[in-house]
């Protein structure tokens, strides 16, 4: 068939769409390396930009702030996302599907919603926002998430597994962590991955519910390019995109692995 025949409609808008999207973060990886002050001109290639970021303290505390409210509220959350998917799935009690709804609400709920409704409670209960507001704000959505993952993971695996550890002698609690979370440990990690980055992206939560001590990364960027999109950002934003790129490939490669070990018999 001709060559002009092959290209279909569906096929050029995906074309177009994905250029739409990563289009600018190309322009914006090479403008990284410019050696210029402004984004309008090119004046030749440079590292200046990325040597800037590494030697600034107050992007490095930021980065940090932001480090530490993910690692937290990410490590609360796969336990207790994982209780919590196990309890959705293995048993049964009054208002089941109720909870169920309630704990996957952040999902679909607006990020500015959520936003307003913990700072108006955390006001209500004269709580002073810190770092650990911000951590329990974000342990709000990543919980939802990490659970999701952990109970897709968990509807793929064989029940009989913990009914014979239990059969052989194993106390519930042992079939549990010798087991079923051997099986969910990539599921949990791939969801600890996904929240993670969720976290470190957030910017309405954190801004809602940070105190004076706090000074999380999205905020600092945001304070930053309300005069201008300036080449250190650039270069900060080529790091994240990096970073997130890296996180969602090790995601992937746990799910992948997770499955074929599945799969082995």
């Amino acid at each position: 068939m001709p060559a002009s025949r092959s290209i279909t409609w569906p096929s050029l808008f995906t074309a177009l769409m994905y250029a739409f999207m990563y289009f600018p973060i190309i322009v914006l990886g090479v403008y990284s390396f410019n050696d210029s002050r402004y984004s309008a001109s090119w004046e030749g290639f440079s590292l200046r930009w990325y040597r800037a970021l590494f030697s600034d303290r107050r992007l490095l505390s930021a980065l940090q702030d932001s480090l530490t409210i993910a690692i937290v509220a990410v490590a609360i959350s796969a336990v207790l996302g994982t209780l919590m998917a196990i309890g959705l799935a293995r048993h049964r009690f009054r208002g089941k599907g109720l909870y169920r709804g309630v704990s996957y609400l952040p999902l679909i709920v607006p990020d500015i919603a959520i936003a307003v409704a913990t700072l108006v409670f955390l006001a209500s209960m004269a709580i002073p926002l810190s770092l650990g507001t911000i951590i329990a704000a974000h342990m709000v959505f990543c919980l939802a998430y990490i659970a999701v993952v952990v109970a897709s993971r968990l509807q793929r695996l064989d029940p009989n597994l913990e009914e014979a550890a239990l059969d052989l002698g194993a106390t519930p609690t042992q079939a549990l962590v010798k087991v079923l979370i051997p099986q969910l440990a990539p599921g949990i990690l791939a969801g600890c991955l996904l929240a993670f980055v969720l976290s470190m992206d957030d910017l309405l939560i954190s801004s809602f519910t940070a105190g004076g001590g706090a000074n999380p990364l999205p905020i600092e960027i945001f304070s930053r390019v309300r005069t201008g999109v300036k080449p250190d950002i650039n270069a900060l934003s080529v790091v994240l995109i990096l970073g997130s790129a890296l996180l969602a490939g090790l995601a992937e490669y746990v799910r992948y692995w997770g499955d074929r070990q599945r799969q082995t018999p």
